[in-house]
């Protein structure tokens, strides 16, 4: 299948679409300032408090008349380019394809070696998030604003998460549950391709090795030689750092290597340099930097539990003296979290991060509609991510029954390379979401290559349902022609057959905002759809019933720039609690409760509404390699940029097969 790397089919078109919506754009634009100038958001409210009160009123007042002089100005070349713009999409792409040419951009990508299925298994890790990067106006309905400014920092901070080292310590103890750490800058990582053992301060069996960003094969075969027991890395994962903690000497430290730490920390910078200057940064309010606040890991004070990942192994550590020793000079965080230790029977690990996952694989991302904000989403994206996939969907009335005005908001992410493509709009959209043309994107992409020269694909789909509470059977007809298409695509897509196989599927990954959860009463038919026979959802129990540490990704929007969750450490720190989740989560809605009555969120079922999914399935999978979830995630690190919580999940491929 040929990808599309262009939206039309040539130049010729592509220069008569500019020149169209070059006619529209300024009524398009006077329009959304018109219409945004009279939907402040609470930060604005509150901005705007210490000013007299009819200050507000008199620029109304004053701007009103020019922007609708202007607009009325505009409807006539807008009429020209509407009559221009909307035939040409009958001969538009369904999406660009856009590959990353120059790799040296990439500077926040670690460079991936082919998986050649030799080792005992690899893991990927699948994100997906809704942005809420909607024309300005209309996302200010949702308490955000700024869009354009927004795309960028959400950006940045998606691929700073994602290209960090990734840290994992664990500790040989079978009853300790908590654990007292230096901060991330104290466990610094040496720079790229210096592979030094970093000393951290703690008696350890293993030293903590950063594989550095530009390093090769040079180190291969020190890390394969490291990858034997359980807990170590599998093949292909890049930028780990692992720390093990044993029993010996009772956890005691010196006062040398607690110094030790520190002037590693000191002598550390910043994870990256931002790409912005502070007067673009200042344009949400999201971007003010504090102590403490790790969302763009511009600062060394990046001090979070979620930059760790804690196991636990055999052996007995006293925990005082070490949490004594650190708090001499080290910046410390105390392990707490419920998310991730409470629930000792489940199978992998699950948390509440202020980052997203580091050496994230694939992004799924939801309500990118705005053309604009979609480039420099693209641009900032494209530092880590070489192949993305945008611009989904279709317009005007081409593919679907009704007219639609925006695109799917669909932007896939991956380090992969695509294989194959393919979109499909729902025809039966209702209300406002008819008005785009929401639908499913799947994609195949190619991970790796076998030995005998088999290609290692696979499969991943993104969606965005019917957003209009109530809307049930329309979700559910959604879902039935998503199921349908997705085998489809498979059928398609597929060069094997049984007896010969040339591909060999690892994984098959579902996710998106699908706009009801799993505790709602209004939603109990989605909740038992056929679609949760054949995927597996790692939150949920069954209908009606999530795990006890899965919390809802839909935040209230009026608490979105309360200073106690306006920066990732500060949203984490209050969903760890079921208090703070209580006052600043949508809660599912039953026949006797309302979501928007905080006071009774109590009596209700679940930790908060639940609408974005990660699904994966171990149905046409090949049959001798095993797919199991190795960690889930609710991520904070887009705090105050969106109103919906982003996701993570971590897939292990096991090929059953020893390391040589």
């Amino acid at each position: 299948m040929v990808l599309y790397t262009s939206p039309f089919p040539n130049s010729f078109l592509s220069v008569l679409h500019s020149f169209s919506w070059g006619l529209i754009f300024p009524c398009y634009w006077l329009a959304d300032r018109l219409v945004g100038s009279f939907v402040p958001t609470t930060y604005e409210k509150r901005q705007r408090a210490d000013d007299p009160c009819y200050f507000h009123a008199l620029c109304i007042i004053i701007t009103t008349p020019i922007y609708l002089a202007l607009l009325v100005a505009s409807l006539p070349f807008a009429l020209i380019g509407f009559l221009l713009w909307s035939p040409l999409q009958s001969a538009r792409r369904p999406y660009i394809y856009s590959r990353l040419k120059d790799k040296n951009h990439a500077n926040g990508a670690t460079l991936l070696t082919e998986w050649k299925a030799a080792g005992s298994g690899k893991s990927f890790c699948f994100g997906s998030a809704n942005v809420c990067l909607l024309p300005d106006s209309l996302a200010r309905f949702n308490n955000v604003f700024n869009t354009q400014a927004r795309a960028k920092e959400i950006g940045r901070r998606i691929r700073n998460g994602a290209s960090r080292p990734q840290i994992k310590i664990y500790i040989d103890s079978p009853t300790n549950t908590s654990i007292s750490a230096a901060s991330f800058s104290s466990l610094v990582s040496p720079q790229a391709g210096d592979n030094r053992t970093v000393n951290a301060g703690i008696k350890r069996t293993t030293s903590m090795e950063y594989k550095g960003d530009n390093c090769g094969s040079n180190n291969g075969e020190e890390n394969r030689e490291d990858k034997g027991g359980s807990g170590e890395p599998h093949e292909g994962e890049e930028n780990t750092c692992i720390v093990r903690i044993n029993g010996e000497e009772n956890g005691h430290m010196s006062d040398t290597e607690t110094d030790t730490i520190n002037g590693q920390a000191r002598a550390s910078g910043p994870a990256e340099p931002s790409l912005e200057g502070d007067a673009e940064m200042s344009k949400t309010p999201n971007h003010k930097q504090k102590e403490g606040d790790s969302g763009s890991l511009d600062s060394c004070s990046a001090s979070r539990e979620s930059l760790v990942k804690v196991r636990v192994g055999d052996g007995t550590v006293d925990q005082s003296t070490v949490n004594n020793k650190l708090l001499y000079k080290a910046s410390i965080m105390k392990k707490t979290s419920v998310r991730k230790k409470k629930h000792t029977d489940e199978t992998f690990d699950h948390e509440i991060s202020a980052f997203f996952p580091a050496n994230l694989d694939f992004l799924c991302l939801q309500e990118v509609f705005d053309k604009r904000a979609a480039e420099k989403l693209k641009e900032q994206l494209h530092h880590y991510f070489e192949y993305i996939v945008y611009d989904v969907g279709v317009y005007s009335c081409h593919g679907c029954c009704s007219f639609k005005f925006v695109n799917s908001g669909l932007l896939f992410a991956s380090r992969y390379p695509v294989m194959d493509a393919a979109y499909h709009c729902y025809p039966n959209g209702r209300g406002m979401d008819s008005l785009a043309s929401k639908g499913a994107l799947f994609l195949k992409v190619q991970v790796g290559s076998t030995p005998q020269d088999q290609r290692i694909v696979g499969y991943i789909s993104c969606t965005h349902l019917q957003a209009i509470a109530g809307d049930t059977t329309v979700r559910c007809e959604q879902l039935d022609m998503l199921q349908d298409w997705l085998s489809e695509f498979r059928k398609s897509t597929s060069s094997s057959s049984t007896a010969n196989p040339e591909e060999l599927v690892a994984f098959d990954v579902l996710c998106g905002d699908l706009n009801f959860d799993n505790c709602s009463s209004e939603d109990k038919l989605e909740q038992q759809h056929s679609l949760f026979t054949h995927y597996k959802d790692p939150c949920r129990v069954g209908p009606g019933e999530d795990k006890p540490w899965a919390i809802g990704t839909l935040l209230d929007p009026e608490g979105l720039y309360d200073e106690e969750v306006c920066t990732p450490d500060n949203l984490q720190k209050v969903l760890e609690s079921e208090e703070g989740r209580k006052g600043y989560l949508v809660y599912p809605t039953s026949k006797n409760h309302s979501s928007s009555q905080k006071g009774r969120k109590a009596s209700l079922k679940g930790n908060g509404r639940r609408i974005d999914y990660m699904l994966y399935t171990e149905e046409g999978l090949y049959l001798e390699w095993k797919v199991e979830v190795e960690e889930f995630s609710f991520i904070t690190q887009l705090a105050g940029l969106t109103d919906h919580l982003p996701v993570a999940m971590r897939l292990m491929v096991s090929t059953g097969e020893d390391d040589p």
